[in-house]
C-alpha cells in the first residue's frame, strides 16, 4: 500500500466512523432528550428523521457535483459543515433548534458519504476493492458499535449534549488530515453541470412524502403525500429528458446488476435501521435499564457487523457477492421475526442473541453488496454510483423511521413515550418488527436475482 492509498484509507475510515457513531449514540439519548425538551413520540422521531431526510435530499446533487469538480473539495466541505453543526446541536436551547441543526449535520454527512467510496475506489486496484470497501464498511459498524456504549455512558454521566460535542475534536482531526495528507488522492473531474430543476423536484417531493407520513391524521397529510408522489414522478421524467440528470436512471434500466444491488440495499435498510431506535426505547421504558446498560446491550448487533464486514468484503473478491449478500438478508429476516416475539419477560441474554443474529446477517450482506455496486460501473460514474448507493441507504433508513413514526402515530398520536401504556407500546413494537421481517424477506428476491458480478 503506497502513501496515497494509506492517506485515502485513513481519512475515509475516520469520517466513516464519525457519522454512524453519532447516529447510534443519539438513539440511546432519545429518552433524555424527550425529557428535557418535552417532545412527543412524533417529535422525538424527527430528531433522527431530520438528519436522514437532509442526507437523502443532498446525496445525489453532491454526488453529481463531486463528479464535476472532484471528490476532495466536496469531501472537505462536508467534514467542516458536520463539525460546525455538531457544535450547535450540543448547544441547542429547544427541540426545534436541535432538529434544525440536525438538518445541517445531515447535509454535511451527505457530502462525505457520497465521496468516501469513490476516493477509495479511485486509488485502489479492482483486485483490492472488496478488501478496502469492507474495511470502510467495518469502520461504519465500529462507529455503530461504540455509539450505543459511549452514548449511554456520556448521557448518564455528562448529559446527552456531550454526544454531539465529542464529535467536534474528531471532526477537527479529520479536517487537518484532509489538508495535510489528502493532497493527491483526488478523482478525475469531468465536464457537466447540475440539473437544478430536477434537484428541486427530488428535494421537495421527498420532503413532502416524509413530512406527510407523520401527519396523515391531519387534514393536510394525504394531499401533501400525493403532492410529494407527483413531484417524484416529475423528477423521474426530468431525469429521463435532461442531459445532465442528477440521478442516472439508465444505470437502473440498462444495468441489472447495479439496479438490483441498490434495491436490495434500499430494502435491507428499510427493514433494519429502526431496530436500534426501537430497542433503545424498549430497553429503557419496558425493561427499565439505564442509558449505560442499554448501550452495552445494543453493542451486540453492530459489533458483529464490525467483525464480519472485512471478512465478507475479502470473501466477495473470491466468491460471487450475490450468494453472500442473499445469505445475509435471509439471516436478517430471521432475526427480525424473532424480535417480534420479545416482551417484558424476555431474558436479556436471548435479546442479545437476537441482536447478534441481526448483526451477523447485516455484516455478511453489506460489504459484498457494496462491492457489487461500485464494481458494476465505469470509473467516470463512481461519484454518481456512490451517491446513488448512499441515497438507497439513507432513504431506506428514512423509510424505516417513517414506518415506525406511522405506527406510533396510529397507536398513540401526540403522546409522550413515557406516558404510553406498556401493553400498547409493546403491541406497536411487535407489529413494527413483524413488518420489518416481511420487508427484509421480500428483499431476498432482488439480492438473489441481480446476476453475477463475475461470469
Amino acid at each position: 500500500m503506497n502513501s496515497v492509498q494509506r492517506s485515502a484509507l485513513t481519512i475515509t475510515l475516520l469520517t466513516s466512523f464519525l457519522t454512524p457513531f453519532l447516529i447510534s449514540g443519539v438513539n440511546i439519548a432519545l429518552p433524555a432528550i424527550e425529557k428535557e425538551f418535552e417532545l412527543n413520540a412524533i417529535g422525538l422521531s424527527w430528531v433522527i428523521t431530520s438528519y436522514l431526510l437532509s442526507s437523502a435530499v443532498f446525496l445525489l446533487p453532491f454526488g453529481k457535483l463531486a463528479d464535476i469538480h472532484g471528490q476532495k473539495l466536496v469531501f472537505l466541505g462536508g467534514i467542516v459543515l458536520f463539525t460546525l453543526a455538531s457544535i450547535f446541536c450540543g448547544m441547542a436551547a429547544n427541540g426545534l433548534i436541535l432538529i434544525i441543526f440536525r438538518v445541517f449535520q445531515g447535509i454535511g454527512a451527505s457530502m462525505t458519504m457520497t465521496t468516501g467510496n469513490p476516493i477509495l475506489v479511485s486509488v485502489f486496484p479492482p483486485s483490492e476493492r472488496g478488501k478496502v470497501l469492507g474495511l470502510n464498511v467495518s469502520s461504519v459498524y465500529l462507529g455503530l458499535s461504540l455509539g450505543p456504549f459511549a452514548g449511554g455512558l456520556l448521557t448518564q454521566y455528562l448529559g446527552w449534549r456531550s454526544i454531539f460535542l465529542i464529535c467536534v475534536p474528531l471532526g477537527i482531526i479529520a479536517i487537518l488530515l484532509v489538508f495535510f495528507r489528502l493532497k493527491i488522492a483526488m478523482t478525475v473531474k469531468k465536464q457537466g453541470k447540475i440539473d437544478h430543476i430536477g434537484a428541486f423536484y427530488y428535494a421537495t417531493g421527498l420532503i413532502g412524502i416524509v413530512y406527510s407520513s407523520s401527519n396523515l391524521n391531519k387534514q393536510f397529510g394525504w394531499p401533501l403525500m400525493l403532492s410529494g408522489i407527483f413531484l417524484m414522478f416529475f423528477f423521474v421524467r426530468r431525469c429521463l429528458r435532461s442531459q445532465n440528470p442528477i440521478f442516472e436512471i439508465p444505470l437502473f434500466t440498462r444495468n441489472r446488476l447495479f439496479a438490483f444491488s441498490n434495491v436490495a440495499a434500499l430494502i435491507n435498510y428499510s427493514a433494519t435501521f429502526s431496530l436500534v431506535f426501537l430497542m433503545s426505547l424498549f430497553l429503557q421504558k419496558i425493561k427499565g435499564f439505564s442509558p449505560q446498560q442499554t448501550g452495552t446491550i445494543l453493542v451486540a448487533q453492530p459489533l458483529m457487523m464490525t467483525l464480519l464486514s472485512p471478512f465478507a468484503g475479502r470473501l466477495s473478491d473470491r466468491i460471487e457477492p450475490r450468494k453472500l449478500a442473499t445469505a445475509g438478508m435471509l439471516i436478517s429476516s430471521a432475526g427480525l421475526f424473532m424480535l417480534s416475539f420479545v416482551n417484558a419477560q424476555t431474558p436479556v441474554l436471548l435479546i442479545v442473541a437476537f441482536l447478534v443474529l441481526m448483526g451477523t446477517g447485516f455484516g455478511i450482506f453489506s460489504s459484498p453488496n457494496m462491492n457489487t455496486i461500485m464494481s458494476s460501473v465505469g470509473k467516470h460514474q463512481l461519484g454518481i454510483a456512490s451517491g446513488t448507493s448512499a441515497t438507497m441507504r439513507v432513504v431506506g433508513q428514512m423509510v424505516s423511521m417513517m414506518i415506525a413514526t406511522l405506527v406510533f402515530s396510529l397507536y398513540f398520536p401526540g403522546s409522550h413515550i413515557n406516558e404510553v401504556d406498556n401493553v400498547l407500546f409493546m403491541s406497536s413494537i411487535r407489529i413494527l418488527f413483524m413488518i420489518s421481517g416481511i420487508i427484509c424477506l421480500a428483499g431476498v428476491f432482488f439480492s438473489n436475482s441481480r446476476g453475477n458480478l463475475r461470469n
